[in-house]
């Protein structure tokens, strides 16, 4: 039997931030939604 590998959230936060990072189609959809908010409370 396999043992289970116990994560931190913390370790789980970093692992998706490196994911995330990697992939750039991602990176364009967070930064239009992030561009799209400041727009919104600039007006």
């Amino acid at each position: 039997m396999r043992k289970v590998r116990k994560v931190t959230f913390a370790e789980l936060v970093k692992e998706n931030k490196l994911e995330l990072l990697k992939d750039q189609e991602a990176m364009e959809r967070i930064e239009a939604r992030l561009e799209q908010k400041r727009l919104e409370k600039a007006e």
